[in-house]
């Protein structure tokens, strides 16, 4: 297992945190994540999935800050988050006109990339695993397309999701924060500026979190929606953090070589 400081570690500790808060909060409401869990509600005994479910993310999220067994909850979250990407696979071909089953995909897939590059983190260090870290890294830069390519299908919901009194105006800011998913993507698969962008690209999506998803929670604390969007969007934060760390620490490693 390779083992890090605590200020590499942080994004670590928000990924499994996210973790956490989907499984205590599928517990309280016996409920997926909505949308971004695409069960539904003709699924057989889906009640007591969702229960199983939150028990899995829970117990998996609290493995990660064990280290002897952070390796079992890494490779746990990456086959759940995996069957939640597959889910939504045949829905991205009904109507290829319609972006949001794919973009679903991907908003999933990129949690299985943190799951992924975390596994490699806790595997032995001349692992199959451990030699597949960058590789498993480049998933994120993947899944950065899609995040941009959503932006630009959905360019009204983004304008209206940006804060009016953000300087200098909403437009802006959906060209900025477009434009930053497609250049954090190049980066990371080129390996041009990979640990600044990730970094900026980690930045971004936790911003969203701040000032998109948490005032829709104090403006309506009884909407699961709200609150599986706000689990859902530190997962995607807490995964682009892990994948920045990985990268970081590669380029370190590189330097001093």
């Amino acid at each position: 297992m390779q083992t890090r400081p605590l200020a590499s570690n942080l994004g670590l500790y928000v990924y499994a945190a996210s973790a956490i808060f989907l499984g205590v909060l599928g517990l309280a409401t016996a409920e997926f994540a909505l949308q971004w869990q695409n069960v539904g509600p003709t699924v057989p005994f889906r009640v007591p999935l969702a229960y199983l479910t939150a028990l899995i993310e829970l117990a998996a999220g609290l493995a990660l800050l064990w280290p002897r067994i952070a390796r079992l909850g890494a490779i746990t979250l990456t086959i759940l988050y995996s069957v939640f990407t597959l889910l939504w696979v045949p829905s991205s071909f009904v109507d290829l006109g319609n972006y949001d089953p794919i973009g679903n995909v991907f908003e999933e897939l990129s949690l299985v990339a943190g799951a992924l590059v975390l596994w490699a983190i806790f595997s032995p260090p001349d692992s199959w695993f451990a030699r597949r870290q960058s590789f498993f890294t480049l998933l994120f830069g993947v899944c950065s397309i899609s995040f941009g390519i959503v932006h630009i299908k959905d360019m009204p919901g983004l304008l209206q999701a940006i804060p009016a009194w953000l300087p200098p105006s909403r437009m802006f800011w959906a060209y900025a924060t477009t434009l930053g998913f497609f250049a954090a993507a190049v980066a990371i698969l080129t390996g041009i500026l990979a640990p600044l962008a990730s970094r900026l690209l980690t930045v971004e999506i936790l911003i969203f979190e701040f000032l998109f998803w948490i005032p829709n929670l104090r403006a309506a604390p009884s909407n699961h929606f709200n609150w599986a969007g706000n689990a859902i969007s530190i997962a995607i934060g807490g995964a682009a953090w892990v994948v920045s760390d990985s990268i970081s620490q590669a380029a370190k490693v590189r330097t001093h070589t």
